[in-house]
């Protein structure tokens, strides 16, 4: 095992340069967390407030975490298991790996099944019924019917794992460079849309001026935990990608590039969205506080009462296709290193283990809203359940792991070192410094405590 472990890890698959990493890891940021999320959390804590909270956490939590995981990948060359488990005085923060390695393969199958919702009404535009989409009860009618989104699950699954078992470059990164410049000129082309809208200005308003009255605890804390979702930190993801980055590579220049696409993507899918529910709704808070319904429910709803509705309705969607597909696939390729590494399967058997995987815990999501409802863990269906354990429980858990790692363990002088290999000097190392040091396991450990006060009702969010 240790010579086949060793042929294998002279032989690692490697990003062609900067502009494939850069693409493939902006395109595991920018997924359903920036389109379907972000825009329902904003509208919800504050528009321009939590904006700007967000922002000034993707700068310093999320640089670093970043900076961290990317490093950790291209030093040891390993997927997360590995990497933790090659620092000799790592102790019980080795089972930090497992936690990054567990996520992606809890996360990527119900992500499929929202990413085959998705499918379901692109596919429903194209054929010109965005009124039936726009009528009531549609969505909820759509989700309990078992077979309807077991299809359509499965369809975005196959699509997703062929990509896996195609590599690294010809699959990962050519599909990344192929996706990631149409979800641009898509968002910038809706965003304008939206924003000419009569009325629309006043959403616009809202979601970019930050108002302090709007300002609460809980802005902080969501905008904490969409950081995660948003930047793929926590997720083993990173760590993934960097061990396939070559050491000319830049880690600070490519992280700032993954920052800016995160957050212009994020601010798009803002304006995209929040604008046009505000000239839907006249501003009614009701309606922007809808949610995760408000992509499915409400936002049919916006385009069957604008001109040119199923025209932006086809963009829209083709638009969330294309991230939830980008995303999809870094959380399945992260799952995938791991079984090649860990266990010295080929890339051909990894990837058929997580598609069977995906395709058995994506099917308890797909029918837990219709026959398998009544099966409930702490209250909650197996989707939104699969989402807390992942998001609000074992993301904060390894985020404070990975610091920990970093700054008992490595040390930041080898972290240092490995970014040197592709630049000059250390940029932004004191903000790097202080947040590794001691803000980022602060701030994890506010996320888990508070998520989990929330979902057990003892404070509400």
């Amino acid at each position: 095992m240790k010579k086949r472990g060793k042929v294998m890890k002279n032989h690692r698959s490697s990003f062609s340069g900067k502009l494939g990493y850069v693409l493939a890891a902006a395109g595991a940021s920018v997924g359903l967390g920036n389109i379907w999320r972000f825009p329902y959390l904003a509208a919800k804590y504050g528009g321009g407030m939590f904006l700007l909270i967000y922002v000034i956490l993707a700068l310093t939590f999320g640089y670093t975490m970043i900076v961290a995981e990317s490093a950790l990948g291209r030093m040891t060359r390993k997927s997360p298991v590995g990497a933790f488990k090659s620092f000799e005085k790592a102790g019980w923060l080795s089972f930090g790996g497992w936690i990054n390695a567990i996520i992606p393969i809890l996360i990527v199958p119900y992500y499929s099944v929202i990413g085959g919702w998705v499918l379901k009404y692109l596919k429903e535009y194209i054929m010109g019924n965005g009124k039936d989409l726009a009528a009531d009860g549609y969505f909820s009618g759509f989700i309990s019917n078992g077979v309807s989104t077991e299809i359509c699950f499965v369809v975005f699954c196959m699509f997703t794992l062929v990509i896996i078992y195609a590599g690294v470059r010809n699959g990962i990164e050519r599909v990344s460079k192929l996706m990631m410049p149409v979800l641009i000129v898509l968002s910038v082309i809706i965003a304008i849309y939206s924003v000419t809208r009569p009325g629309a200005m006043a959403g616009v308003k809202y979601f970019l001026i930050p108002n302090f009255k709007n300002f609460s605890w809980m802005s902080v804390v969501a905008a904490m935990g969409q950081m995660f979702y948003s930047l793929s930190i926590a997720m083993g993801i990173l760590v993934t990608f960097g061990s396939y980055m070559k050491k000319e590579t830049s880690i600070e220049d490519s992280t700032r590039n993954v920052e800016i696409f995160d957050t212009a993507i994020a601010m798009m899918a803002g304006l995209m969205i929040i604008p046009a529910v505000f000239a839907f709704s006249g501003g009614d808070p009701n309606t922007l506080q809808a949610g995760p319904s408000l992509m499915f429910i409400t936002i049919p709803k916006v385009f069957q009462n604008m001109g040119f509705g199923t025209a932006i309705g086809i963009l829209f969607f083709l638009l969330v296709l294309f991230a939830a597909v980008t995303s999809s696939i870094a959380l399945t390729e992260s799952a995938v290193s791991t079984f090649e590494d860990e266990i010295g399967w080929s890339r051909k058997k990894a990837t058929v283990v997580v598609g069977v995987i995906m395709l058995l815990l994506g099917t308890l999501s797909c029918l837990g809203y219709g026959p398998l409802a009544f099966v409930k863990i702490i209250g909650m269906q197996f989707l939104d359940f699969f989402d807390f354990l992942t998001n609000s429980v074992m993301m904060p858990i390894a985020a404070l792991m990975t610091s920990l790692l970093v700054s008992r363990v490595v040390g930041i002088d080898r972290i240092e070192e490995e970014i040197r290999h592709g630049e000059n000097s250390f940029r932004r190392k004191k903000i790097f410094v202080v947040m590794i040091k001691y803000l980022c396991p602060i701030f994890t450990m506010i996320i888990l405590a508070s998520s989990v006060a929330n979902a057990f009702g003892w404070i509400s969010m």
